[in-house]
């Protein structure tokens, strides 16, 4: 910096301030400057604080909304709304006791009949229950504490889905009959039985909660609020860090270039743990397969040739990144399909397969122009790189950012896109992250993260169906890798790389992870020292 300009970086610092002194008003700027306020920051804004059907909106929705159990870093369960659960030797029949004694935060009875309500409607419209509670015939609640659940089918990972991001069990009293449960105020306005109580949300800038006084246990929350900045620069999230604006981030918010920088200031504590349910995402390119173009699988498999997975991680992702050109992530050891591509980086036969498909070299035009939907910046420096290598097969991309809420109404709901660049959870099973995007049966119009693409491929549903109820954990994987390689093969999405995660936290605060579920956790434990 000197007398006569400002450099980019004062510039972005006065930015990442602004929010504290401006928009986040008097109450949110008093709390911030408080000793028992956590500041958290998100990359993106959720499109809702509740991820009750919309499994984009996990980031925040624990904080608020509590599910069944919650998981121990080996994925042992423990007690949270349910006390006690047994599972029949067979496999077909769950029973939970309910936590006695738990409000709502409008004041009303937590019961049997908002588990009934929650896990029926999580059936229908989440697009990862979709599968995991598809065995489910009928939910029996015998008493008000107590519920079982009757199976077809036996389900081995049905337990593990009982999280507070996963299965988040809402206040049935609130949802009425013939009422839209994907554009119920309950989904930006969340009234849950968890430690922390909504309070607002200011687009574009924050949301605030405040500790719940009535909250069942007594000891819990550690911290009196809590504070999500939504800070879109990742230059000025970094400054963020630097000056302790904000105190924790997950999923690496950070540009991949300042990990390094970062990890050298003393202040600032990297945390690889609490990944251990929901593993790091596989970033993927996902094709909309009722557009003429991509409809032709010469056209899918030409752009297969033009990605190099091992350079996107090396430029992209400062070598951060493991390549996968299976959507099954390799933290998953015994499921991940570790073949390459049978579409092997190589532009020549991608201008080949166009010349076949009806795109010929007409000069210098591009043979063909497709659009890439994104979100976030870190995306657009990926798209930016695809675009690139795309190029060189006379493919032309055209990149449209846009917030969450938008690309989900675009790919999920209108329909209106051709390639989605996508970061897609695994979770703790691929038949709960991997399944809903390659089942015809999850070809549902609106629900975010569902089948996109709109593959449909009779072999691959009877796999993905009878993997499900296999309690053969040998033949599970067996029928996991015979689907990674049919959708190889067939490229309704082209996976490229399993995101690096680590948390992000200020030394000040301790206890922020301490179970597999880590940050979209309840962040109740958390404290100050």
């Amino acid at each position: 910096m000197n007398d006569r300009g400002i450099s980019r970086r004062a510039v972005l610092a006065g930015m990442g301030a602004l929010p504290a002194a401006g928009m986040l008003g008097p109450d949110v700027a008093m709390a911030q400057a408080q000793k028992d306020v956590v500041t958290m920051v998100g990359a993106t804004e959720a499109p809702a604080l509740l991820s009750f059907v919309n499994t984009s909106s996990l980031i925040w929705s624990a904080r608020t909304t509590e599910g069944l159990l919650e998981f121990d870093y080996k994925l042992n369960p423990s007690p949270l709304l349910a006390t006690e659960w047994k599972v029949s030797d067979d496999g077909l029949t769950y029973t939970f006791k309910l936590r006695q004694g738990v409000k709502w935060h409008d004041g009303q009875d937590f019961s049997a009949k908002d588990v009934v309500f929650s896990i029926n409607t999580s059936k229908q419209f989440h697009s990862r229950n979709r599968s995991t509670f598809a065995q489910i015939t009928k939910i029996d609640a015998p008493d008000d504490y107590t519920v079982i659940l009757n199976l077809a089918k036996p389900t081995p990972f049905l337990l593990k889905a009982m999280s507070s991001m996963e299965t988040p069990i809402v206040p049935s009293h609130l949802y009425k009959e013939g009422q839209d449960v994907l554009t119920h105020p309950n989904n930006t306005a969340p009234i849950g039985t968890g430690p922390f109580i909504f309070k607002e949300w200011v687009r574009g800038s924050h949301v605030l909660w405040e500790a719940n006084p009535n909250y069942w246990n007594k000891d819990l929350p550690k911290v009196k609020k809590l504070v999500a900045k939504t800070i879109l620069d990742p230059s000025a999230r970094v400054i963020a860090f630097e000056t302790g604006d904000v105190d924790i981030g997950y999923r690496t918010p950070v540009p991949f270039r300042d990990v390094d920088t970062l990890q050298k200031m003393k202040h600032i504590a990297f945390d690889p743990k609490g990944y251990e349910y929901d593993p790091p995402n596989i970033i993927i390119v996902e094709t909309n397969l009722r557009d003429p173009a991509l409809s032709n699988i010469k056209v899918r498999q030409a752009l297969a040739h033009c990605i190099d997975r091992d350079a996107i991680s090396r430029v992209v992702f400062y070598k951060y990144a493991t390549p996968s050109a299976s959507p099954v992530v390799p933290y998953h050891k015994d499921f991940h399909l570790a073949e390459p591509s049978p579409y092997a980086y190589d532009i020549k036969a991608a201008e080949k397969l166009l010349d076949e498909a009806g795109f010929p070299k007409n000069g210098t035009a591009p043979r063909l122009t497709l659009s890439m939907e994104y979100v976030g910046d870190d995306q657009r420096i990926l798209g930016e790189f695809l675009r690139a290598a795309m190029s060189r097969a006379g493919i032309a991309i055209e990149l449209r950012g846009q917030d969450m809420g938008t690309l989900i109404s675009r790919v999920y709901r209108d329909r209106q896109f051709q390639l989605h660049l996508a970061s897609i959870s695994n979770l703790f099973d691929p038949q709960v992250g991997v399944q809903r995007l390659y089942w015809s049966k999850n070809i549902i119009q609106g629900v975010a993260f569902s089948n996109g693409t709109g593959y449909q491929n009779a072999e691959v549903d009877k796999l993905l169906e009878d993997a499900a109820v296999s309690t053969d954990q040998k033949a599970r994987i067996e029928m996991w890798k015979q689907i990674q390689r049919i959708v190889m093969k067939e490229v309704p999405s082209l996976p490229l790389v399993m995101s690096p995660w680590q948390t992000i936290a200020n030394k000040r605060l301790v206890d922020h992870t301490t179970n597999a579920e880590g940050f979209e956790g309840s962040m109740a434990r958390m404290k100050i020292v």
